[in-house]
């Protein structure tokens, strides 16, 4: 609990039963006003009740994170051959090994914390807001800012910010299954209820965390964090890392598999160390350095700080991931489905064309600024005509949206669209505070997609009272009287103009009602209106989402754009964005008539669907996955939720999206820019490959090391110096030890850091059943490992043979063993820069790149030279000091894997353009016909 939190927040349900007082005694106990706090009372009170936030449970604990680190299979090994090392006399030996296992378990305990503190913070770099009232003045404020007293607003796909008893309501219903269970939303009212009922019929009230499904309201906060009554069931909404993701699954199982095949090999290697008179002891500590020195101990961490690198860069390129698993199914997405308003457009309205019975008109200007004119004919009219004045009138009463200037620029609070009304009224020299004030308004009924209208009932001095309408054409119309000698024929044409010019039309009415009318109901609207008109506006494609459409297509990847608009303007956009291809632009009512069947082949043959519902948001997703495809959805609205959910990734919004899109989304998108989804699809599949390149390069370590091991146990001979009987081994167990713990620490952990490979977004998607130890890796490691052991044992025959007859065995074995240490590392060294890119040569990526491979090249030189020359290390390790020329035989060496992975590369690389020369061309886009 922050400790700025006072002791009343921490226990629920304080004070009154606010659920049975009145609204206005509401107020009065809870001293606040219709039109809300000042700043100042909201900055005191903030310091007195504090945040607006719940308690967070934290998840593991530092002892059972620990505890996780050590519970390993691999790590019991290392842990035993430690107790054996000293219990079979050989301290030095079994101390190392243990040092190695609290290393690797400290590094994997505190990249594993890192990380999971990292997501946390990435998490809540979202923000949740709420609109509330400031002195009359609707702002939008975070909603950890709340307090008691503020004065709300909320409107479907809302999530209710706090405790709030409502003042008023229109048709608001709220999902509260988080608090009741009762997935029917209940009905909400402003009548106070008897005080001993339960939460579920407080009907005067709205809870934090519940989610407005429909309908508006206003209400005072009476209760904030851990005093609301969420809090004190706070479980339900914690929010816990999951590190546990296919891919760390899978290597958890390689490390199990592979535990067992060091284990059989273990003790294949005791049997023939006794065959070949070897000491009991000395076999045994043979059989477990095998094991010590096959292990891959830095690997898990490895992975930890890969997924969390990838995490911090798709946040960079404002993508924020919520559900890790996410960052690896990026990798295999084959189709996005996209919302065109705002992801694939700039979410910023303008009205640019306008028309009534009287003729046609244009707007200029950009944006929400009231900079403009209303043109006819290309000349600015110096006062537009009446009938265009009172389109633009009806049109910006008819909103809920307000547009400020402030710290100089023109915000946005609401719907793009309505904005866009707004700031057209604005530059016909009708301002918006203006028309409000003239024109009071009594009631409304909210827009809602099923309806696809909102009405407005105002005050107007010279008719009583008129009701606005505004909405889709099609709805309007049906709704509406024709007068002035035009037809529906003539409207519905004037429509399909503006839509192909790729503009989103509303069609506004009015209806003046009698002075007592002061509810509005659904039956109000059935008819009756006189059209005012119709308002075209732009919502322009993103230069970027262009660019990127191209970048998916080159990677294999289909975009498909879902959008509620006309048919029309969905072929308009999808044309300039490149999306449209052979099939036709399919409208929601073509999918509602459809069979699954039907609806399998036109989701995957069409790119571009209108006036789509929700509902079939959640069928075209079924539909594609049915087809095999791995599927990214995006959506910013309540009802966009289950197909967010049952996408295989759901990406939101973080600027127009609901709090239930982002809730049910694996990512949300900080700009709402589509760019930012193919650049999140990019990095996933960087993170990808840079695992497998760890993979690629620690693998080998292991293996070569085991093979030198296996190779001297097996084959060369026990030798008696000073009376004592010495197997003769390339390395000692202190020295593979040292080998394995500077490799992973040193070498491989920088690999996480490494570039994109240029063909990251050229090559189709892989799939997401694709082995992690693919044909690839096998192949890779074997040939790596049988060069690393031949070039490190032959290079300490040749250097024991040369120096035996001249210093002794004494001498000549541990400078040859030191040879070969030194061989290993060169060879890690030069591996290193060839792991860089798995098909490409360091020079084609860049040198420089990556600064953090040279940083561990600089820091392991330094250790192997002190590993060679410092006394106190020559001690531990047994190791002699090495001339120049001795070291520069160890490199080169070492560099034999250059020239080898070259060559291998370049073979894959020539065997991979065939395969892809054997594939078809890619579609060119055609322009689309209206389905």
């Amino acid at each position: 609990m922050n400790p700025s939190q006072t002791d009343s927040q921490t226990v629920p349900n304080q004070g009154p039963p606010w659920h049975a007082l009145p609204p206005e005694a509401a107020l009065e106990v809870i001293q606040g006003r219709p039109e809300g706090l000042s700043d100042s009372e909201a900055r005191a009170r903030l310091a007195r009740h504090g945040p607006n936030v719940l308690q967070r449970v934290s998840g593991e604990g530092p002892l059972k994170l620990l505890w996780r680190q050590v519970n390993n299979p691999l790590i019991w090994v290392l842990l035993a051959a430690a107790g054996l090392a000293v219990a079979l006399g050989k301290g030095t030996d079994g101390l190392i090994v243990f040092a190695v296992v609290v290393l690797n378990t400290l590094i994997g305990f505190v990249q594993e914390f890192r990380a999971g503190k990292a997501i946390e913070a990435l998490t809540q770099m979202v923000p949740e807001n709420a609109t509330v009232l400031r002195e009359g003045r609707k702002v939008t404020v975070p909603s950890a800012e709340l307090v008691p007293g503020d004065v709300v607003l909320l409107a479907s796909g809302d999530k209710v910010p706090a405790d709030v008893r409502l003042l008023a309501e229109r048709n608001l219903q709220v999902e509260e299954a988080a608090l009741t269970g009762e997935s029917v939303p209940s009905e909400k009212r402003v009548a106070p209820v008897a005080p001993g009922v339960g939460v579920g019929d407080r009907t005067s009230m709205a809870f934090g965390g519940t989610h407005v499904t429909s309908g508006t309201g206003t209400a005072v906060v009476v209760a904030t964090g851990g005093a609301t009554e969420l809090g004190r069931i706070s479980q339900l909404l914690r929010e816990a890392v999951d590190l546990q993701t296919p891919l760390t699954k899978a290597l958890a199982s390689i490390g199990r598999y592979l535990t067992l095949a060091i284990l059989v090999i273990s003790a294949v290697l005791l049997g023939v160390g006794l065959l070949r008179s070897y000491g009991v002891a000395e076999s045994l500590m043979a059989a477990l350095t095998l094991a010590v020195a096959a292990i891959p101990e830095g690997l898990p961490a490895i992975v930890t700080i890969a997924l969390a690198i990838g995490v911090q860069y798709m946040a960079v390129r404002r993508a924020i991931i919520r559900k890790l698993p996410a960052v690896e199914t990026l990798g295999s997405t084959t189709v996005i489905c996209s919302d065109k308003t705002g992801t694939l457009t700039r979410n910023e309205m303008t009205v640019q064309a306008l028309w009534t019975p009287s003729g046609s008109y244009s707007v200029s200007g950009v944006g929400y600024a009231p900079h403009g004119e209303v043109r006819r004919d290309g000349q600015p009219l110096a006062s537009p005509p009446e009938d265009v004045r009172e389109l633009l009138v009806a049109g910006a009463l008819c909103t809920d949206a307000s547009v400020r200037h402030w710290d100089g620029a023109w915000e946005l609070t609401g719907d793009p669209t309505e904005g866009a009304l707004i700031a057209a009224a604005e530059k016909a020299g009708l301002p918006q505070d203006e028309l409000r004030a003239r024109h009071l308004r009594v009631d409304a009924i909210p827009f809602e997609s099923e309806n696809q209208f909102m009405a407005t009932l105002h005050e107007d001095g010279r008719h009583g009272r008129v009701l606005f309408l505004k909405g889709a054409p099609e709805v309007v119309l049906r709704r509406c009287d024709m007068h002035d000698g035009v037809d529906a024929g003539t409207v519905h044409a004037e429509v399909e103009r503006m839509a192909s010019r790729g503009m989103r039309v509303l069609a506004v009415a009015s209806q003046s009602v009698p002075a007592s009318h002061d509810v509005l109901q659904v039956e109000d609207v059935a008819g009756g209106f006189r059209l005012l008109g119709l308002e075209g506006m732009i919502d322009p494609p993103r230069e970027e989402a262009i660019s990127a459409v191209k970048a998916c297509h080159t990677a294999g990847i289909t975009v498909k754009m879902i959008t509620g608009d006309h048919a029309k303007t969905a072929e308009a956009i999808g044309e300039q964005l490149g999306i449209l291809d052979e099939g036709r632009v399919v409208t929601g009512a073509r999918l509602a008539e459809m069979d699954d069947a039907r609806l399998r082949e036109v989701a995957v043959s069409s790119n571009v669907f209108a006036r789509v519902a929700p509902e079939h948001k959640l069928r075209l997703v079924r539909a594609l996955q049915k087809e095999g495809q791995v599927v990214a959805m995006t959506g910013d609205g309540v009802n966009d939720a289950p197909a967010l959910k049952q996408a295989n990734i759901g990406v939101a919004m973080g600027i127009t999206g609901t709090a239930v899109s982002k809730e049910a989304a694996d990512i949300i998108l900080t700009d709402d820019n589509f760019a930012s989804i193919a650049a999140a699809v990019e990095e996933g599949r960087r993170v990808y490959d840079n695992l497998i390149k760890s993979l690629a390069f620690v693998l080998p370590t292991n293996l070569g090391l085991a093979l030198i091991l296996i190779v001297g146990v097996a084959f060369f001979p026990i030798l008696h110096i000073d009376g004592e009987r010495e197997p003769l081994l390339a390395m000692l167990p202190t020295q593979l030890l040292w080998i394995n713990l500077v490799a992973t620490v040193a070498l491989a952990l920088p690999l996480a850091f490494e570039a994109r490979e240029p063909d990251v977004m050229k090559r189709p998607p892989r799939r997401p059943d694709a082995p992690v130890l693919s044909g690839f890796v096998v192949t890779r490691t074997l040939l790596v490992a049988v060069l690393m052991c031949v070039g490190a044992t032959g290079l300490f025959l040749w250097e024991y043979n040369l120096e035996v007859a001249r210093s002794g065995h004494s001498v000549a074995i541990r400078e040859a063993q030191t040879m070969a240490v030194t061989t290993v590392i060169m060879f890690q060294i030069f591996y290193l820069l060839n792991c860089r890119s798995l098909r490409d040569s360091s020079l084609r990526i860049g040198l420089f790149s990556n600064p953090f491979v040279y940083l561990g090249i600089g820091a392991l030189v330094l250790l192997q030279l002190g590993f060679i020359y410092l006394p106190f290390m020559r001690k531990v390790f047994h190791t002699a000091p090495l001339t120049l020329e001795a070291l520069g035989l160890c490199a080169l060496v070492g560099a034999i894997v250059l020239p080898v992975i070259t060559v291998e590369k370049w073979w894959r690389s020539r065997r991979a353009r065939r395969e892809r020369g054997r594939r078809l061309p890619v579609r060119v886009p055609r322009r689309a016909t209206v389905g």
